[in-house]
């Protein structure tokens, strides 16, 4: 706790109030965490995007591959991320996010010299510490300089950096791999990261909305276990909250087997593995960029326009692509509705990140606020995207020994039978949306709703 915190204060503590509209300057610094959460993803993706190329570099089995995309990664990512999500709350945010891109860009750079299965793993491992910085971080700084009304907007342009991280780094694959090699590839990326890191150290901090600030105008402190109580306490009141966040879950099933994409698309499709690593990352940055502007405008026009938060949003666009999710995995590559479903199978990652995290922001406590992003990252990416790319690769590599047709195809189709179990739980999340922001403004206080 802080010294400020400590001393009593000569004067009631006064509150960071909402602004009424973002100024340009707000929209500047959006733009620039677009780029960090690009580079972010770009170098979370990278090992996926290049895995025709180091699967038989370093002679990985599918399961080996999926521990390195999965828990390898995930459970440092996502255990950390609790950690610095509350740090983020109580710390100078642009200094902890250059901390962690700094750390997460030495790592990648030293994945360029791996050599076998175990020199991959542990960088891979320790990426995940300073990847966990990234969100919390950035997603509580933008809802302090953003209305609630735009944050729809907010998280879904900073979520651009999946589908766009996704795209640049299948790109990078595509026309770097076959001239450069995946090891420079990796060295590059890693220097970039350095430099963003040395640009966020003359940043200052973002004022805070909604916490209650001490006579001398610093942040009010309280006790890690108080803060998780309050955040446990709004899961247990807000069945909005709690189903929102299981639905992402759900949905991650998918995203996690789609790890293994590349290799599908050769193995499988017969594409050449530097020709499609460039056509789907040119469709991922179309598909993403158009998916991101449609998900969070629409879904800020829907929740203001209906009886229905935006969840509810999802939850119906959802509906209508599930069949272009199954009609690219059943298809042959020369089938017009295989590039379709890719084509829509991108629009929806894109529209997905936006609405999901602003309900979130909308519904945690202010205190809590990147503690609850840390909180839905964690389960994300140890249920959701470990129990996809993990369990996926397993049942791949169990198909195969089993002499079983097919087995990137039957087993992507079983994870996307599963992710669209997502759609009821997102439409709970919007039918109660209205109903649990109001509860939860009077049962949690003014100053923490």
């Amino acid at each position: 706790m802080s010294d400020a915190a400590s001393k009593p204060a000569t004067v009631p503590p006064k509150m960071n109030g909402a602004a009424e509209a973002a100024e340009l300057r707000d929209y500047a610094f959006l733009g620039f965490l677009v780029c960090i959460n690009i580079m972010n993803f770009i170098d979370r993706q990278l090992l996926a995007s290049f895995a025709n190329f180091v699967v038989p570099d370093l002679g990985l089995s599918n399961t080996q591959f999926g521990l390195l995309t999965g828990f390898a990664f995930i459970v440092f990512y996502s255990v950390m991320g609790i950690f610095m999500g509350a740090l983020a709350d109580r710390l100078h945010r642009p200094r902890l996010l250059a901390a962690g891109l700094a750390l997460w860009s030495l790592l990648t750079a030293a994945s360029g010299r791996a050599t076998n299965f175990v020199s991959l793993l542990v960088p891979r491992m320790l990426i995940g510490v300073g990847e966990s910085v990234a969100t919390p971080t950035s997603i509580s700084m933008l809802a302090d300089r953003f209305p609630p009304r735009q944050m729809g907007f907010a998280a879904g342009i900073y979520y651009m950096g999946v589908p766009a991280g996704v795209a640049l780094s299948l790109l990078i694959a595509g026309y770097l791999g076959p001239t450069i090699g995946w090891r420079n590839c990796f060295y590059l990326l890693g220097g970039i990261g350095i430099g963003f890191a040395l640009v966020l150290l003359l940043i200052p901090e973002t004022a805070r909305r909604g916490v209650a600030l001490t006579a001398e105008g610093r942040i009010e402190t309280r006790p890690l276990r108080e803060m998780v109580g309050l955040l446990w306490r709004a899961l247990r009141l807000s069945p909005a909250l709690s189903a929102t966040i299981a639905g992402g879950v759900v949905v991650h099933f998918a995203l996690g087997a789609a790890a293994f994409d590349q290799l599908w698309f050769v193995q499988e499709r017969g594409f050449e593995r530097a020709d499609i690593a460039v056509r789907s990352g040119w469709i991922a940055a179309v598909g993403g960029v158009l998916g991101t502007f449609f998900g969070g405008i629409s879904s800020d026009w829907w929740q203001t326009r209906f009886q229905s938060g935006r969840p509810m949003f999802l939850a119906v666009t959802l509906t209508l692509l599930l069949p272009f999710n199954f009609a690219y995995r059943i298809f042959p590559g020369d089938h017009i509705l295989f590039w379709v479903g890719l084509f829509f199978a991108f629009i929806q990652l894109g529209m997905f990140y936006g609405p999901t995290f602003a309900t979130v922001q909308d519904l945690a406590p202010a205190r809590v606020r990147a503690t609850a992003i840390a909180f839905y990252i964690l389960l994300l990416n140890m249920v959701g995207l470990g129990v996809g790319i993990t369990f996926g690769g397993i049942a791949i590599d169990y198909l195969i020994a089993a002499e079983v047709a097919e087995p990137y195809t039957k087993t992507l189709l079983a994870f996307t039978i599963l992710s669209s179990f997502a759609i009821p739980l997102l439409y709970i999340g919007g039918k109660y949306y209205h109903r649990d922001k109001a509860q939860l403004s009077g049962l949690l206080g003014e100053k923490d709703a």
